[in-house]
C-alpha cells in the first residue's frame, strides 16, 4: 500500500467519531414557534437589502435541532459582475474565528490537562515578557481583560509571522491585566499561537483535526481551496484584485491566512453543525466536541471588567448589539466584521446564524442591528410558544404586579434585590421589567450570595454593573450581608424578587431576613414578589433550630425542609422576630402548594453554581445538611447533591447498609468518583449515589438518617462529624447520631416540635391546595 495513503486512512481511522450529519427541516410551528417566523425574517432583510446595508446574506434559524428557516437573499457579488447569493455559499467568518476555532482549541487542550486557563501566557510563550505583561494569564486573554492593544501597526505583518510575533512580545500595556475591558485581536492571535505551542501542530491543522472533520465540517478552514473559492463571497478590493476566498482582514493574510483572532471560512450548515454541536455537547456521552463541565466553564457569564463576557464568547457586552433582545442569559454569540453573527440560546434550544459580506463592494455596510432584530423575532417566537404551550396557569409575584402595570411601585424610588432568577414567566429579567416601566423609577440593585448572574462560588462577591441597565449593583455578600443606611439612601421601597429553594439553610431567605429588618429600621416599605417552593408547599421535614444557633445559615427557627414560599416566610419571620417592617406580599395566582416545580410548567433555573437540578434541590435539604463533615457532597462534579463520597469509603458497602434501612422513593447504588475542585479534589472517592424512583414518597431528611447513621456504624473513626452543627443546630440530633440511634429514632425525636412548627405557620399561609391565594 503506498505509505501517504495508508497514513491518511490511519489519520481518517484515529479522529473522534462524532461527525453530524445535516439538521433536518421542519416548520417552526413543529418545534413549539408561534408566529409568522419567516414573513418578519424576510422584510426586515428586504429593506436592509433596499438600504444597501449589505449586498446579500444567508440566514439560518434552528430549534431542537431542526432547521426552521433557510434562505439566501440577494447577492453575493455585485461588482465586477453579479452573482447571485446561494445557501451553499462560503464566507470569511472574520472574528467568528475567534470563539469557534481559537478559544474552542484552547478549552479542549484545557480538558486534556495541557492548558491551565489561570496560568500566565509566558508559561506556554517564554519569549512573551518584559512592559508588566508577565501577569497576564490565559483567561484574560479569552475575555479580553489583558491590557493588551486591540491592533498593532499593520506594518509589524508585513514580515510575515515570524516578525510580527517578536513586535508582539515587544509590545507596552495600555492598562493593568483584569483592569479594563478592551476586546483586542492581538490577544486573540496569541491564543492561536499557544494552540500550535501546545498542540505542537498549526492551529489551522489543529482545528481541521479536531473541530471540523469530526463534524462533518466539510467546507469549513482557511485558505479555501480554489475550487471551494469559486462559491465564496467577494469582499472588498486589495491592489486592484477582489478577494474571493482569500482573508478580509490584513493582519491574517499577512500570517499566511491562518491566525487567531481571523482566517475561517466556512458556510451556514457548517456553522449550524457547529451550533448544534455545542448544545449536544451540555449532555453528558461520548463523542462531544467538549465536556459538559467544560462547555460550562466557556460559556458561564464572566465579569470582565464591567462587560459579561463568556471564554471566547460575547453575552452581553457593548459588543452585543447582534443579539436578539430577549434571547435568555443564557445566550452566548459572536460577531465577525465582515457582516457574520451567530448567537446560540441553550434555555431556548435555538441557533440563528446571519451571514454576509457587508464590507462588499465598498465597506460602507452594516448589519449588526439586523442580525440582533432577527435574534430577537426568533426568540419572541419561542417564547411566545413556552406561553402558548405552558400547561399551568401559574402566575409569578412579578407577572401579577407586571400586569397591574407596578402599581404599588408608582411615584417611587426603587430598590431591587435580585438575581439570575429573577425573572417573569416568559424569561424576562425583573430588572430589565421595572427599567423599561414608565411607573417605576429602578434606582438601585442588590444581589445575594453568588451575585447578580448566580455564578460565583466564593466567599465575598464584589459589586458590579448590571450590563442591560446599566445600574449599579451593590453585593450583600461582600462587606456587608444586611444593607447599611448608606445604600438605602434615596430609595422609598424595597423589593426582593429571588428564587429559593425550600431549605433552611439556603441563605437567600436569610438575605431576605437581613434587608427587611434593615428596610424597618430606615422606615421603608418592603414587598415580596412571591415564587413557588420548587420542594412543595405542603411536605415539612426535619428538625427545628435549638435555641443559640441562629446564624447567617440558620437564620431562623424553622425545620429544614420548610415547606414554605419566601413571601410566607416573609411574614411569619416579620411577625415572630418583632421587625415591624411594612410588608406587602404580592403572592402568585394558580399556585396549588401541593404542587412541585415539574407540575407548575415553570422552567428550572439553575439557583446557584451547583443547584443544577431540581433533583438536587429535593436532595439538598438531607445531602446538605452533611457538607461541613469530612464528606464530599459531589461539588466539583457534574452531580452535586446526589453524590457522596470520600477516600476512606467503600461505595457497594455504603450503599447496602443505606438500603438496608428501606428508604422509601429511592435507591442508592455505590460508585466511585474524582472532584475536580472543593474537597478531596484531585483524589478518587469511593461513595454513593441517590437515585429518586418515587418523587411522591421520597423524603430527604429519612434518607440524610440512613446516611448518617450508616457512616456512623461503618466509619466511627474516619467520618468526623463534629462540623455538622454548623448547618444542623440542633445538640440533641447531633448526639443521637454521634451514638448511631436508628434513624426512625432520630425521626421520631423531632415530631412534637414539627406538630408545633405546623400551627405557627397556619396564619401565614397565603396558598391553599386549590392553588388560589388565600386572603
Amino acid at each position: 500500500m503506498n505509505p501517504r495513503l495508508f497514513f491518511v486512512i490511519l489519520l481518517i481511522c484515529c479522529l473522534p467519531s462524532f461527525a453530524l450529519a445535516a439538521l433536518p427541516e421542519a416548520s417552526p410551528q413543529s418545534v413549539g414557534m408561534v408566529g409568522d417566523l419567516a414573513g418578519k425574517i424576510d422584510s426586515e432583510i428586504s429593506a436592509a437589502l433596499d438600504a444597501k446595508q449589505m449586498p446579500g446574506c444567508v440566514v439560518v434559524v434552528a430549534r431542537n435541532g431542526k432547521v426552521v428557516y433557510q434562505k439566501a437573499h440577494g447577492n453575493r457579488r455585485v461588482e465586477p459582475a453579479v452573482e447571485p447569493m446561494t445557501v451553499d455559499t462560503l464566507f470569511d467568518m472574520a472574528s467568528l474565528t475567534k470563539p469557534v476555532v481559537t478559544a474552542t482549541s484552547i478549552m479542549q487542550l484545557f480538558e486534556a490537562g495541557k492548558i491551565d486557563l489561570d496560568a500566565t501566557v509566558v508559561t506556554y510563550l517564554p519569549e512573551f515578557r518584559g512592559n508588566d505583561k508577565e501577569t497576564i494569564t490565559i483567561k484574560q486573554l479569552l475575555l479580553h481583560t489583558s491590557g493588551l492593544t486591540p491592533d498593532n501597526a499593520l506594518s509589524d505583518y508585513e514580515e510575515g509571522w515570524p516578525t510580527a510575533y517578536k513586535k508582539i512580545c515587544a509590545l507596552k500595556l495600555l492598562s493593568k491585566p483584569g483592569e479594563r475591558f478592551r476586546y483586542s485581536d492581538v490577544g486573540f492571535i496569541l491564543l492561536g499561537e499557544v494552540v500550535a505551542r501546545v498542540s505542537k501542530m498549526p492551529l489551522d491543522q489543529y482545528a481541521q483535526q479536531h473541530i471540523f472533520q469530526p463534524l462533518g465540517m466539510k467546507d469549513s478552514g482557511y485558505n479555501p481551496s480554489e475550487q471551494l473559492s469559486q462559491r465564496a463571497v467577494t469582499t472588498t478590493q486589495e491592489d486592484g484584485v477582489w478577494l474571493k476566498g482569500t482573508v478580509h482582514d490584513p493582519r491574517a493574510r499577512y500570517c499566511a491566512g491562518v491566525a487567531g483572532h481571523a482566517g475561517l471560512f466556512s458556510t451556514a450548515a457548517d456553522m449550524t453543525a457547529y451550533a448544534q454541536a455545542m448544545l449536544d455537547t451540555r449532555q453528558e456521552g461520548t463523542g462531544h466536541l467538549l465536556h459538559p463541565k467544560t462547555l460550562k466553564t466557556m460559556n458561564t457569564p464572566y465579569d470582565a471588567a464591567g462587560q459579561t463576557r463568556g471564554l471566547g464568547w460575547d453575552k452581553q457586552s457593548s459588543y452585543s448589539s447582534n443579539r436578539g433582545e430577549t434571547m435568555t442569559a443564557s445566550a452566548f454569540g459572536h460577531g465577525g466584521f465582515t457582516g457574520t453573527a451567530m448567537w446560540i440560546d441553550p434555555d431556548l434550544e435555538l441557533v440563528v446564524l446571519f451571514l454576509s459580506n457587508r464590507v462588499h463592494p465598498h465597506g460602507k455596510g452594516s448589519i449588526n442591528k439586523l442580525a440582533g432584530r432577527i435574534g430577537t423575532i426568533a426568540a419572541d417566537a419561542c417564547l411566545a410558544g413556552l406561553k402558548t404551550a405552558s400547561p399551568s396557569e401559574t402566575k409569578l409575584g412579578i407577572d401579577v404586579l407586571s400586569a397591574k402595570q407596578f402599581d404599588i411601585l408608582a411615584g417611587k424610588r426603587v430598590g431591587l434585590i435580585a438575581n439570575h432568577t429573577s425573572r417573569d414567566k416568559a424569561g424576562t429579567s425583573t430588572a430589565v421589567l421595572m427599567a423599561k416601566s414608565t411607573k417605576v423609577d429602578l434606582v438601585a440593585i442588590f444581589s445575594p450570595e453568588h451575585g447578580f448572574t448566580g455564578d460565583l462560588d466564593q466567599e465575598l462577591v464584589d459589586d458590579t454593573v448590571d450590563p442591560l441597565t446599566g445600574i449599579k449593583i451593590q453585593s450583600l455578600y461582600g462587606k456587608t450581608r444586611k444593607p447599611t443606611p448608606e445604600q438605602l439612601q434615596g430609595i422609598d421601597i424595597l423589593v426582593f424578587d429571588i428564587q429559593d429553594i425550600g431549605c433552611r439553610f439556603y441563605t437567600y431567605l436569610s438575605t431576605m431576613g437581613l434587608a427587611m429588618e434593615a428596610a424597618a429600621e430606615q422606615g421603608i416599605p418592603f414587598v415580596v414578589l412571591d415564587r413557588p417552593n420548587p420542594l412543595g408547599g405542603d411536605v415539612v421535614e426535619g428538625p427545628l433550630l435549638e435555641g443559640g444557633f441562629r446564624s447567617f445559615v440558620r437564620f431562623h427557627s424553622i425545620p429544614v425542609r420548610h415547606g414554605l414560599t419566601l413571601g410566607e416566610l416573609a411574614k411569619l419571620m416579620n411577625a415572630e422576630r418583632g421587625w415591624k417592617t411594612d410588608l406587602t406580599v404580592v403572592p402568585m395566582e394558580g399556585w396549588d402548594r401541593s404542587q412541585r416545580l415539574f407540575e407548575t410548567g415553570l422552567p428550572w433555573r439553575n439557583t446557584s453554581p451547583n443547584m443544577r437540578s431540581l433533583t438536587q434541590a429535593m436532595l439538598y435539604p438531607g445531602v446538605g445538611l452533611l457538607e461541613m463533615t469530612n464528606l464530599s457532597v459531589g461539588r466539583g462534579t457534574v452531580t452535586p447533591f446526589e453524590i457522596v463520597g470520600a477516600p476512606w469509603i467503600d461505595g457497594p458497602k455504603l450503599a447496602n447498609a443505606i438500603n438496608a434501612y428501606g428508604v422509601p422513593g429511592v435507591k442508592v447504588i455505590g460508585i466511585d468518583f474524582t472532584p475536580s475542585s472543593s474537597k478531596y479534589k484531585g483524589e478518587l472517592c469511593g461513595g454513593v449515589n441517590f437515585i429518586i424512583t418515587d418523587w411522591n414518597e421520597f423524603r430527604p431528611l429519612d434518607l440524610t438518617w440512613s446516611l448518617a447513621v450508616s457512616l456512623r456504624k461503618l466509619y466511627p473513626v474516619d467520618w468526623n462529624a463534629e462540623r455538622l452543627q454548623v448547618l444542623l443546630g440542633n445538640r440533641t440530633l447531633a448526639q443521637m447520631i454521634e451514638d448511631a440511634k436508628t434513624p426512625a429514632e432520630i425521626k421520631h425525636s423531632y415530631q412534637a416540635a414539627l406538630e408545633d412548627f405546623m400551627k405557627r405557620r397556619q396564619s401565614y399561609l397565603l396558598y391553599s391546595s386549590k392553588g388560589s391565594a388565600k386572603k
